[in-house]
């Protein structure tokens, strides 16, 4: 049951304050992709890129967050759409302390996705769709979950036997499957410069 009596506390120091301070926007990269498409290693690459132009970011990853966060999650529907909920409010409380955050979950359904835009402003998520065909995705396989999951292991395993939803209109596509890491980095870069979300860096 939802608490009830509870009132919003202000920050004494708001979000734009923080963005000035920093010289540059705060807002959410979400990458999406089937398990192995490369979501956590893009992520952490780009955070690395980042880090080394003095702009902070902090990467939120899938298997991370179930060590803690949500440890009390399973890999149910359910269980899948209220990760990406409390996820969509922690990402919202590091955009609203001025910093960029990177999200790394498959987030299969694009309706929780949605719900996550929804909270955040119109400026502040950016959809990035990491794209890899399940073939090469099983190919790679680099915890061995696809193996697990065609022997019946896994249950509710996202490509086998739960379903991907991609979406419809990221904001921007990257194609692991022919693209390098780096390549891919700086597709992202690319973008967030001509968005002015970042300054020209390097």
């Amino acid at each position: 049951m939802a608490a009830s009596n509870i009132v919003w506390h202000d920050s004494s120091v708001t979000k734009e304050e923080r963005r000035k301070r920093n010289n540059y926007q705060s807002y959410v990269l979400w990458f999406t992709g089937l398990s192995g498409s490369g979501k956590s290693t893009l992520a952490n690459a780009l955070a690395r890129y980042l880090f080394e132009a003095n702009i902070q970011t902090y990467v939120l990853d899938g298997d991370n967050i179930r060590h803690g966060l949500n440890r009390d999650l399973g890999f149910t529907d359910e269980d899948r759409k209220e990760n990406i909920r409390r996820i969509g409010e922690v990402s919202k409380l590091f955009v609203d302390s001025g910093q960029i955050v990177l999200t790394a979950f498959i987030s299969p359904f694009r309706e929780d996705r949605q719900q996550v835009r929804e909270i955040l402003s119109e400026d502040e998520f950016f959809e990035v769709y990491v794209k890899c065909s399940l073939d090469e995705c099983e190919v790679r396989d680099p915890k061995g979950l696809y193996k697990k999951a065609r022997n019946n292991e896994i249950k509710h395993f996202t490509g086998i036997d739960s379903p991907y939803e991609e979406p419809e209109n990221p904001a921007i596509i990257v194609d692991t499957e022919k693209q390098t890491v780096e390549e891919s980095v700086k597709q992202i870069v690319d973008f967030l410069q001509a968005k002015g979300l970042i300054q020209n860096i390097f």
